[in-house]
């Protein structure tokens, strides 16, 4: 298991931010066994497209070549002339395979670790030219893994090639016996089969290569769980802060439900443990609504706020409790309670138009409470 400089084991899998912060140190998962792979094949293919260009190009100059005049080989100036023409002509013969080979090492080189370029990690820095360091990386785990690995890669590809140039020996020999054009030609498919061999060979070590460089990276990357720690509280704040913000926020909240208490129709009370305030509009078409509500002390202040601005109190336990715990501030009654809230309301109106005397009190001890919403 990977350790840090503390001596840590690290065993925490990165976090998010830990690699986006990598990505960004060009940090990710390589295969340039992957990324040869697919340059060898695409190799071969540009060979086979392009190699009927190239013969037409090169039986040209060849044959240029055979017919120049005396004059012109021992004149250095009318020389360079002649050669420059031909080497632009096979320069651009060789044009498509070299752009096929350039966009095959760009994007197979971001099929593992998708696109990413880091200036920091093309940033000059003088600890990387710290011997110590270099012969940790030589002489590390990382380095002997790579070393067995190309190893196993050259005795495989090389065997391969090898095999292939024993079993093709007589062809190969027979060349030199066959007129040009179709001596080069042979010599094409030849050299395409062979690099297609190679090919599918490379194919089982990059199968081998790909899964090892996600692990090492991820390894690389692994936090002590006093690392995720730090980060947690640099990313969410101190919890001690967190704490006090969400105090602040609580204080305010209660002073901006405490402001609608006068605007509540009724208060209705458990009467020393519970408090909710509730209003209705008679115009509108919803039901009532939860204006304030708080347990205790807070339950206490609401009373008090309430009996400031003559807010009628109700002291009903059962219904007080039920919508304590069954409506948040805000929002509106349950149909379940519809019934109940309804004959408490009504007295109230009935109170505030003068319908019914101050004291007269009707009985709510046996209000219609489903059992769902009694707590």
């Amino acid at each position: 298991m990977p350790e840090n400089e503390d001596g840590q084991d690290k065993s925490e899998d990165p976090t998010e931010k830990k690699k986006s912060e990598s990505r960004k140190k060009g940090q990710v998962a390589r295969s340039k066994e992957l990324t040869t792979l697919f340059m060898l094949i695409a190799s071969i293919v540009g060979i086979m497209i392009f190699s009927g260009d190239m013969l037409e190009v090169i039986t040209a100059i060849m044959k240029n070549n055979f017919s120049v005049e005396r004059s012109v080989l021992f004149d250095s100036t009318q020389l360079f002339k002649h050669f420059k023409g031909e080497l632009s002509a096979m320069v651009f013969a060789l044009l498509p395979l070299f752009f096929l080979m350039l966009f095959t090492a760009i994007f197979s080189s971001a099929l593992l670790g998708g696109f990413n370029f880091s200036a920091e990690s093309i940033t000059p820095k003088l600890s990387k030219l710290d011997p110590i360091k270099g012969l940790k990386k030589i002489f590390g785990t990382n380095g002997i893994i790579e070393l067995v690995k190309s190893i196993l890669k050259i005795m495989l590809m090389g065997g391969v090639a090898v095999y292939f140039l024993w079993k093709a020996k007589n062809e190969i020999y027979g060349l030199s016996e066959e007129p040009f054009p179709g001596a080069f030609i042979h010599a094409m498919e030849l050299i395409s089969w062979q690099f297609l061999l190679v090919s599918l060979t490379m194919i089982v070590v990059a199968l081998i290569d790909v899964p090892y460089q996600i692990w090492s990276n991820t390894r690389q990357l692994k936090m002590t769980k006093q690392e995720v720690k730090d980060e947690s509280k640099n990313s969410d704040g101190n919890p001690e802060v967190k704490g006090r913000i969400r105090q602040k926020q609580q204080e305010i909240a209660q002073q901006r439900m405490m402001s609608d208490v006068p605007k509540a129709d009724v208060i209705i009370t458990n009467p020393t443990h519970f408090a909710v305030a509730l209003k209705y509009d008679i115009e509108g078409s919803g039901a009532p609504i939860m204006l304030a509500k708080g347990a205790d002390l807070v339950a206490l202040q609401i009373r008090s706020v309430a009996q400031a601005n003559d807010v009628p109190i109700m002291e009903i336990p059962p219904l007080s409790r039920a919508i304590y715990y069954s409506v948040d501030i805000g929002q509106e009654i349950p149909a379940g309670l519809y019934v109940a809230v309804a004959q408490v309301l009504a007295y109230i109106f009935q109170l505030k138009n003068g319908d019914v005397e101050q004291d007269t009190k009707p009985d709510m001890s046996n209000l219609p409470i489903p059992d769902e919403y009694k707590y």
